[in-house]
């Protein structure tokens, strides 16, 4: 009997199972930045405000001068953006700023609701800058949709890499691995829960290297995402980097990298099973609910806007920081891509 329950093929975004909802992978080439910290080529050809193109390997999104999304509002559920490459200019509505980037993860509670940037600076106006991230987007149970934001940063630094085995290295972001625990997630999320069976672990194999993965709990929610990949198996599935594996959690799931590394990306949870209604940025439990965030937006726009543009970008010496919204400070410096 295999532990492939499903295989499912990766678009944009990549579909996801509860308590995920979905996840999006971006890989951007960016060119050298100009002194406006966007690129340093014309923009021509590109639908400005809503450019996905991919044009020349990278897309501006929502920017007009750097690319990201500019100010834009949630509600009803957390973003994880892990950020493998480059770096991401956060601000909100809470008060909060940030640059995190090269390992770092930023995880927001938008509970009853914010407002928040997304810029992805081209600091080297000099060379390249590659961008690589995930957001996940995670559900918040219905007790917990209408909590108070929360702009959490979980740094490189504390982020535990494990070596299973020779030519294995796992990243986890949540849930434990060994002895390895990863920092704390927000307070309100259900990866907070000591009962949700919750992880997020980006996996990396040399060519010719196996992983086994550990068993999770019956009823638990398992998808192994991959992204990178030549041939590499999955319980004796061949699979590619554009496939993604739902997995019977309890069985026991040998993945081979084959010929060439692989990478995966491991989305695991207990459901929520509670109704999901979306709308955009808002994800709540009933279409009254979403009918309420809309009014509520348009009442309140989730505690307004501080900031004096609605793409903010801070300046290119500007280090790893995170101004939290009680005031407190943290600097970290630049540091190379792990990758």
């Amino acid at each position: 009997m295999t532990a492939i329950r499903d295989l499912v093929r990766l678009g944009f975004p990549w579909e996801g199972f509860d308590p995920f909802l979905f996840t999006v992978h971006h890989v951007d080439g960016y060119p050298a930045g100009n002194a406006q910290l966007g690129p340093s080529v014309p923009l021509q050809g590109r639908n400005l405000g809503s450019d996905f193109s991919y044009l020349d390997g990278w897309s501006m999104y929502h920017g007009a001068v750097v690319p990201g999304f500019p100010q834009h509002p949630h509600r009803g559920f957390e973003t994880v953006t892990v950020v493998r490459r480059g770096y991401v200019d956060h601000s909100d509505s809470l008060g909060a700023t940030a640059r995190y980037g090269e390992g770092d993860v930023q995880w927001l509670t938008t509970g009853s609701g914010i407002m928040h940037a997304e810029m992805f600076p081209l600091l080297d106006d000099r060379g390249g800058n590659p961008l690589e991230l995930f957001q996940i987007w995670l559900n918040l149970p219905p007790e917990s949709k209408m909590v108070d934001a929360y702009f959490g940063m979980l740094w490189s630094e504390a982020i535990p890499t494990v070596s299973p085995g020779p030519g294995v290295a796992v990243e986890a972001i949540a849930g434990r691995l060994g002895e390895r625990i990863p920092p704390s997630p927000p307070p309100d999320s259900w990866a907070s829960r000591p009962d949700t069976d919750f992880a997020i672990w980006v996996i990396r194999l040399d060519p010719g290297a196996t992983f086994d993965l550990p068993p999770a709990e019956v009823g638990t929610n398992r998808t192994l995402y991959c992204f990178v990949g030549d041939a590499p198996t999955v319980a004796g599935t061949l699979v590619g980097p554009d496939i993604g594996a739902r997995l019977d959690p309890t069985a026991g799931t040998r993945i081979d990298a084959g010929e060439a590394p692989a990478e995966f990306l491991m989305l695991q949870g207990r459901p929520i099973g509670a109704p999901v209604f979306q709308m955009g940025p808002f994800v709540m439990n009933s279409a009254e609910e979403l009918r309420q965030a809309v009014d509520d937006y348009r009442r309140t726009q989730f505690g307004g806007w501080p900031w004096s543009r609605p793409d903010p970008v801070h300046e290119r010496h500007e280090g790893r920081f995170a101004l939290h919204a009680d005031g407190r400070v943290e600097h970290r410096d630049r540091q190379p891509s792990p990758l």
